[in-house]
């Protein structure tokens, strides 16, 4: 990170006052200048950028594109800017941009500044108060009351702080939109879906959807607990996630009426969350996929073993591992997810860029995940003659696009033998999850 002088940091200035004075005389409209309020001698870090691009995003996205009459945008070290000309009423802008400044923390660090065609640069209201103690005014910038570090400490923690909640948010809204669109996949064989309830009949489509909306806090829950608890070890932090696990088993149920949607989906986009957040950093906050899949291998594998152990056959998982040494959703976690990595991205991928839409693609990667996936739920319905029945069939559709005639007909042989194959559904989900994060 670059260093700047005064004399930089003054210059600067004067460039933009120049502008902000050009735009108005060649446009005669409103000028909006935008920078950042970060202390010290270094104006510009990947964070700031981050926070700046934030604040750039909410300015330009309430200015029709139209109404743009020029825009500069720039990120010297002498600090990020942004200077737009635009046909806007500058009085209501600036109480715009002054509830930006307020809503947030992270808009303490935004100024933006309104000049209306007259050349008059508008006010606010009220004067804002000190980053570190709240007084009100400029009081403790001229008296020079906080130190630089002290300053610069809280202005990071803000940006900290605001991104991971943001991120959080995010991770909440692709979690419970991966889970929606895995539902209205249709046809999915013997699975629930806009076409039929498959081989259910204590769940709909809209049991479905109840569960997923109130499942979103917890994937957001376990993304904090990993941005949070980055120096424990895994067998710890897999803990922190069983606990929170167990909480979202009980509103899931209390949601559905005490119908199981999701209990696989908790277990393993709970492990995804929360290592997507282990990995996390405000200035970059979705590491690479497969650095996230592989802390997946290492959080789930640290119990894995002993769970198997104790594993009794009251659930479908534990009734395949005792029977047949299927290790479903523990052992699909603990090699770090191979299937969503090796078939089921692939494969939608692949899908996708030939032309499918989203909903066929979604079809075409479930059938090509029955076919390479031991799925405990398909033991457990149909055991080892019909999960067989159904890898078989499955892969005799993969050499080829089959129509949604022949999906069709596949769930309507799934139904006729009571086979639902929920472990690759949620395998499907993981898939749009992960395809959506880095799509």
């Amino acid at each position: 990170m670059t260093e700047i002088t005064l004399p930089q940091i003054l210059k600067a200035r004067e460039d933009r006052a120049n502008m902000q004075k050009d735009f108005l005389e060649n446009y005669h409209c409103t000028v909006i200048s935008f920078t950042m309020n970060i202390a010290g001698p270094v104006k510009t870090s990947p964070l700031i950028e981050r926070a700046f691009r934030y604040g750039l995003d909410r300015i330009l996205g309430k200015i029709e594109q139209s109404s743009i009459f020029e825009c500069h945008i720039a990120t010297p070290p002498t600090g990020c800017e942004a200077i737009i000309a635009a046909d806007v009423n500058a009085v209501e802008f600036k109480k715009f941009c002054v509830g930006i400044e307020e809503e947030t923390l992270l808009g303490r660090l935004f100024d933006i500044d309104v000049i209306d065609g007259q050349r008059n640069k508008l006010e606010r209201a009220n004067p804002r108060g000190c980053i570190v103690c709240g007084a009100p005014g400029r009081s403790c910038s001229a008296r020079r009351v906080h130190q630089v570090d002290e300053i610069r400490k809280v202005t990071y923690g803000i940006m900290h702080d605001f991104f991971k909640n943001h991120d959080g948010d995010r991770i909440k809204e692709l979690a419970v939109k991966c889970l929606m669109d895995e539902v209205s996949t249709t046809p999915k064989p013997g699975l629930v879906d806009r076409r039929n309830n498959g081989s259910h009949t204590d769940m709909d489509i809209n049991t479905f959807i109840k569960s997923a909306v109130a499942l979103g806090p917890y994937f957001k829950e376990c993304f904090i607990i990993g941005a949070e608890n980055k120096e424990k070890n895994h067998n710890s932090f897999f803990e922190l996630l069983r606990d929170a696990g167990i909480k979202a088993e009980r509103t899931m149920y209390n949601a559905t009426g005490g119908v199981n949607t999701h209990k696989g989906i908790i277990y393993s986009l709970g492990i995804i969350c929360g290592c997507i957040g282990r990995n996390w950093s405000a200035e970059l906050p979705f590491a690479e996929v497969g650095e996230i899949l592989k802390e997946c291998s290492l959080t789930a594998s640290c119990t894995a073993e002993e769970d198997f152990k104790n594993t009794g056959t009251s659930t479908a998982g534990g009734k395949a591992y005792s029977e047949f040494g299927i290790k479903g959703a523990r052992g699909e976690a603990s090699s770090g997810f191979t299937t969503v990595s090796n078939v089921g991205l692939p494969v939608l991928k692949k899908a996708l860029g030939d032309g499918l839409d989203f909903n066929m693609a979604g079809v075409i990667a479930l059938i090509h995940l029955i076919a390479n996936v031991d799925d405990t739920n398909l033991y457990s319905r149909g055991g080892v003659e019909g999960s067989k029945f159904a890898a078989e069939y499955a892969l005799s559709l993969t050499d080829r696009y089959p129509s949604p005639v022949e999906a069709e007909k596949m769930d309507d042989l799934f139904i006729s033998r009571n086979l639902s194959p929920g472990g690759c559904a949620d395998l499907l989900a993981i898939t749009y999850f992960l395809y959506s994060i880095y799509n």
